[in-house]
């Protein structure tokens, strides 16, 4: 026991003695949240309009008011004919243009209804159909406060409430998808970066050589990064809770717990993909080609699955990233217990024993 410690302690001062693998380890949890909090999100705030208003009457000047109070849209410039549209989307300035009708005031007045044309650059459909959405909306509340009494013929008014996330915070995703690739890149990359070294520099065999047995080895070398990947994960959890205001309404213990399954998965693999590597390189593409990028692209991260092909949502069912995303989901927004996500903690346990006895086996055969 005294020989295992010792190597544990050994390992451990290997890590902490190398300045760019701490570097790494805690200085990118920390820039990726933040990146991902402040700059990556899909809210959008003061996006650059222009107006086109044939009527300067005061309605038309009121509802542009309520454009602009609104925080989603800051006016770049005021147009003055139609042919100015094209010329000011092409500078590339402006996500959107309010064309109002000629007489809007009166004809609303008058007629109860009025032109109102919003146009958009389509170029990046998702934030043209964000934009889109916003405008309608404020027009339609422009419109109940035009008109304060009782509605008149039969009318279906919905009433629309977002759960879980009110205010449609992009980092309520993204904090969870950032717990898994963290954990991804500290345990199973770092382990198998760190296993094949031993191989590469032939330091391995003196290893096994010593009265230790190979399996004790294997988990004196991976008890560091556990405890790493653990800390950064609650590094990554305080952030968001406290700087973003990411909730955690579930138990933490069972968070906890979930999390210390998916470090074994993450873990087994590192071991496996360094049985199958033969040099630091080779262990690096492996784990960023076969690892990372399937979480970032088939996990649900970033983009929904559901809108995938059928084949790729059946080759998301075989990342274990996407099971444990749901599963953080589920306790951090919604506050579920295990009976809500017993299933997916089932499959994750199933991957991890896999993985595990793959490993088991590779290491024995390449001993033998």
């Amino acid at each position: 026991m005294k020989r295992f410690i010792a190597f544990v302690k050994k390992e451990v001062f290997h890590i902490t003695r190398d300045f760019r693998t701490m570097l790494i380890l805690f200085g990118m949890p920390v820039a990726q949240i933040l990146l991902f909090g402040f700059a990556i999100t899909n809210e959008i705030r003061d996006a650059n309009i222009a107006i086109l208003d044939h009527s300067k009457d005061h309605i038309s000047e009121k509802l542009t008011n309520k454009f602009l109070s609104s925080g989603y849209f800051k006016l770049d410039s005021y147009l003055q004919s139609a042919e100015e549209i094209e010329t000011e989307f092409k500078k590339g300035k402006i996500k959107l243009v309010i064309v109002f009708g000629k007489q809007f005031g009166e004809n609303l007045n008058r007629f109860q209804s009025s032109e109102l044309q919003i146009i958009a650059d389509a170029t990046d459909p998702n934030t043209a159909n964000t934009l889109i959405n916003y405008t309608q909306s404020i027009v339609r509340d422009f419109v109940a406060s035009l008109n304060p009494g009782p509605p008149t013929g039969i009318m279906i008014i919905p009433e629309v409430r977002f759960r879980y996330n009110q205010n449609l915070k992009g980092v309520f995703l993204f904090v969870p998808g950032l717990i898994t690739i963290i954990l991804m890149l500290v345990t199973a990359m770092m382990t198998s970066i760190s296993l094949t070294r031993e191989k590469e520099l032939g330091t391995m065999e003196v290893l096994l050589a010593s009265p230790m047995k190979p399996i004790q080895i294997i988990v004196a070398k991976v008890i560091p990064y556990i405890f790493l990947a653990f800390f950064i994960s609650i590094i990554v959890l305080l952030l968001g809770y406290f700087v973003f205001g990411v909730p955690i309404k579930g138990n933490l213990l069972l968070l906890l717990f979930e999390l210390l399954l998916f470090v074994l998965t993450t873990l087994s693999l590192g071991i496996l993909i360094s049985t199958i590597a033969k040099t630091q390189l080779v262990a690096l593409m492996i784990s960023v080609m076969g690892l990372l990028l399937p979480t970032i692209i088939l996990s649900g991260f970033i983009f929904p699955i559901e809108n995938m092909p059928k084949i790729l949502q059946w080759i998301s069912n075989i990342i274990p990233a996407k099971w444990f995303i749901i599963i953080v989901k589920n306790i951090m927004l919604k506050g579920s217990g295990i009976d809500m996500v017993w299933k997916e903690t089932l499959i994750i346990l199933g991957f991890a024993m896999l993985f595990i006895m793959m490993s088991l086996k590779k290491f024995n055969i390449r001993i033998g």
